[in-house]
């Protein structure tokens, strides 16, 4: 099998292997050293300096090295490092809790914190299944996603994950196993690729939404536990928004047929969409949020979950203990962290800064590249920013995989100082390049402009590096 996805080999790359211990994620590739940071720059160990225009993978929404948060971690550690939560609680675990219920869209309900977006999926997807059991409802063990899903790296979240080639290697493992009885995929809610001509957004999102419960149906209404859905799709797509009124008829869906309805916000969470919870624009409650990512910007690891009150209680009141757990969970110093950045998001109305540059920026892609007879769509949602590429924009033909069009932008984008997120498979989970923008709340006008330039200039340079490229055979 040809892990293709993850080893597209561009002009400059250099052999390492007996240049270092670590096994980086392209191990045939050289990678430069980040040794310090400057706000929305990163800078390598020959001072160079890159604009972090995606925040890694939208994890770095207050920038680097911020003084604020940087302090408050010194604080923590001059208290409290950690304490395991079998036999302690710790203050800043109860204040991030308290502050993260008090601004959801429950008001009301209980949240738990791990170490990243995919021991969140992990969690809601266990706790799902044991709030059933309390509640006396075993039969409810099935899970339904969606193709072009991304939700993690461990086996249950890569298995209710729907992207074909990041499932490839493993299929053997969660097809066998946790997939094989337990999850289904529906289509996507993905206008560019599946919207009818002639058919309004509302109309698309309706029928999209009954694709929901045609597999509840199918599989029977009362083996279900939850749907999982990212609000807003983010590596596997690039940024792809429902249509209209697809959220509230999938929450009509879940309500009908007992369903839970559990949102990935790993990506889209914490005001990278320009609310907190990216779900407050679609108008719906869910019965379970999980975020990661800009939680603590990067600055400490922590994921979370929350959930809604009636639903914890079954647990309080029934059993009366939790079953899963990580060594890491509640962790005090990453607690500190994310309390502090999101007393800074809040304290600056950094939101506001979302949405102002979030429009500008796209007004500027959309002038710069709106024309452009490779860029098919060009999608927003706040500063999360998607350009989906395309061989022939008609007929919306993705470049061949072996293309690996994302991958050298990327290249090309470092080259100049740039920093942004390549992915593919948006078109078939195989094919179809996008370029995915998450720039810092913080970013500045003067900032904009020169992601816009250096983007276009890194993809005119990929463009014409595979322009007479002999493809050879589909991989």
């Amino acid at each position: 099998m040809q892990m293709r996805p993850y080893a597209i080999k561009t002009p400059g790359d250099e052999i390492m292997q007996n240049q270092t211990r670590l096994l980086h994620r392209q191990p045939a590739k050289s990678y430069k050293t980040a040794v310090g940071c400057d706000g929305v720059y990163l800078i390598d160990n020959d001072g160079n300096r890159y604009l972090d225009a995606c925040g890694g993978a939208a994890v770095s929404c207050l920038g680097h090295g911020h003084p604020k948060i940087i302090a408050a971690i010194k604080e923590q550690l001059d208290n409290l490092a950690f304490a395991h939560t079998s036999f302690f609680s710790n203050e800043p675990a109860e204040a991030l809790a308290e502050f993260l219920i008090k601004r959801s869209p429950w008001t009301s309900g209980r949240a738990v914190f791990v170490s990243g977006g995919s021991e969140a999926i992990e969690a809601a997807l266990k706790i799902t299944r044991q709030i059933h059991l309390e509640r006396g409802d075993p039969k409810r063990y099935r899970y339904i996603a969606r193709h072009l899903s991304y939700h993690g790296t461990t086996l249950g979240a890569l298995a209710i994950g729907g992207h074909a080639a990041r499932r490839a290697p493993y299929l053997p493992l969660i097809e066998g196993g946790i997939a094989g009885q337990a999850i289904s995929h529906i289509e996507p809610c993905y206008a560019y690729r599946h919207q009818r001509d002639g058919e309004t957004g509302e109309a698309y999102g309706r029928r999209a939404a009954h694709a929901l419960e045609a597999e509840i149906l199918r599989v029977g209404p009362e083996n279900v536990a939850a749907f999982v859905a990212e609000t807003v799709v983010g590596a596997t797509a690039g940024v792809v928004s429902a249509a209209p009124g697809y959220f509230k008829e999938i929450r009509r869906i879940c309500d009908q047929y007992g369903v839970f309805l559990i949102l990935d916000e790993v990506m889209s969470g914490m005001g990278r969409t320009g609310t907190l919870f990216a779900c407050e624009q679609e108008g719906i409650e869910p019965d379970m949020i999980a975020i990661a990512k800009g939680l603590a910007a990067g600055y400490q690891p922590i994921g979370a979950v929350l959930i809604r009150e009636d639903l914890a209680r079954a647990v309080i009141e029934g059993s009366g203990a939790l079953a899963h757990g990580h060594t890491y969970m509640a962790h005090a110093t990453a607690c500190a962290a994310a309390m502090a950045v999101q007393n800074v998001i809040e304290d600056e109305n950094l939101l506001d800064n979302v949405v102002t540059q979030g429009d500008r920026l796209a007004g500027q892609l959309r002038a710069r590249f709106g024309n452009n007879p490779h860029v098919g769509d060009i999608r927003q949602r706040g500063l999360f920013l998607g350009l989906e590429l395309v061989e022939d924009r008609t007929s919306k033909t993705p470049f061949p995989a072996q293309a690996g069009l994302a991958e050298r932008i990327k290249s090309a984008a470092m080259a100049e100082g740039l920093i942004c997120y390549p992915a593919s498979g948006a078109h078939d989970g195989e094919k179809g390049d996008h370029i995915l923008l998450a720039p810092p709340y913080l970013i500045e006008p003067h900032h904009l402009d020169i992601i816009v330039d250096r983007l276009e200039s890194s993809l005119d340079a990929a463009l014409k590096d595979i322009k007479d490229l002999d493809y050879g055979p589909p991989a």
